[in-house]
Formats: C-alpha cells, sequence, structure tokens
C-alpha cells in the first residue's frame, strides 16, 4: 500500500501556478481558460488511489454544484504511469466517465504543475478565486476510506461558501490526506 501523506503548503493569497496540460484525449486546457467567474478548484487526483476511489462520486456532484455558482473544476493526474499504468490516459477516462467527472482531467507527465503547487498526495485539494488568488487548501470532508461514512465535501463545500460570501477562510483548514504522488525517479520533491 501507498504511503499515505499529508500537505499543507500554500498560503491563502498567493496567485496559484498557471498550467497548459492536455486531458487522455489529446485536447490542451489553461488554468486561464478553466478559471470560471468566480473561481477554480484544483483536484490532484489519480485512478488507483483509494482516497479518490472513495470520494470520486461525491467530487463529480460538487463539481456540479459549484459550477452553478461560477467555480469550474479540473483535475490533474501527476502519477508516474509507467510505474503506474493502472493511473494511465485510458483508464483515466474510463474512469472520470464512471463518476461522473464533467470537468477536464488532464495529464501532468513532467509533473512540473505538481511541484509547482507543492502537491503531495492524491487527492488534493486547491480553490483559487476568479484572480486566481488561493482561498482554500485543505481536505475534501472528514470521511476517509474504510470510515463506514459517504463521502459529501462537507469541508470543501464551506470553503466555496465561504469564498463567495466575501468571508474569512477557514483560519486552519484540515489539511487533504491520501496516497503520494507517484514521483519519477529523480523528480520527488524536497
Amino acid at each position: 500500500m501507498s504511503e499515505v501523506q499529508s500537505t499543507f503548503r500554500l498560503k491563502p493569497g498567493v496567485q496559484v501556478p498557471d498550467f497548459s496540460l492536455p486531458d487522455a484525449y489529446g485536447k490542451i486546457f489553461t488554468r486561464a481558460e478553466l478559471t470560471g467567474g468566480n473561481g477554480l478548484l484544483v483536484v490532484f487526483a489519480c485512478n488507483h488511489c483509494p482516497y479518490v476511489v472513495h470520494l470520486a462520486t461525491a467530487l463529480g456532484e460538487v463539481a456540479r454544484e459549484i459550477e452553478l455558482l461560477g467555480v469550474r473544476t479540473v483535475a490533474i493526474n501527476s502519477n508516474d504511469t509507467e510505474q503506474y499504468p493502472e493511473d494511465g490516459p485510458e483508464p483515466m477516462k474510463t474512469f472520470a466517465a464512471s463518476h461522473r467527472w464533467d470537468f477536464p482531467y488532464l495529464i501532468d507527465a513532467t509533473q512540473e504543475v505538481a511541484i509547482a503547487y507543492d502537491a503531495a498526495c492524491t487527492p488534493d485539494f486547491f480553490l483559487a478565486d476568479g484572480t486566481g488568488r488561493l482561498v482554500y487548501s485543505g481536505q475534501f470532508d472528514h470521511t476517509r476510506p474504510r470510515s463506514g461514512q459517504a463521502a459529501d465535501g462537507g469541508d470543501l463545500r464551506e470553503a466555496v461558501r465561504r469564498m463567495l460570501a466575501g468571508e474569512q477562510p477557514l483560519a486552519r483548514p484540515y489539511p487533504s490526506s491520501g496516497c503520494n504522488i507517484k514521483w519519477k525517479p529523480g523528480s520527488k520533491p524536497r
């Protein structure tokens, strides 16, 4: 089983990094074009991590809800697909469809975007406002695989609500937890 990681590094108020990445069909997407009028949720994900599998369907639901509020969603797969072929482009298509991910699911083959975001695990969540400033980096909700509880996105929903209401972000959000990103040899950040 993969080593479990927790992340919490980028600070609210910083500009989130730009990217230009392909999806599993080869279409290129940029952060600028994906950002909705009120923001963008960037999720680092993969197909095989039990933490992602646990919340994948709920993530699709939350993404549809927040898109109606002007906040779009994108998932980015930064795993080494040579070592983890189950995270490759063809399985990504099936995974996204089976969980009703109506948002782009992109491939970070160089892992440069994961490094730029300081992403460390899957899933890892970064919510930016319409200007591209980070307002939330934390967990989807309090549930975990094998907890017996269904994922509902409670923490993320509250972060979106606060952002749209112009309220202060959560003072100390609980960091994301999941499987470590599967780094290519020599790519793992310090």
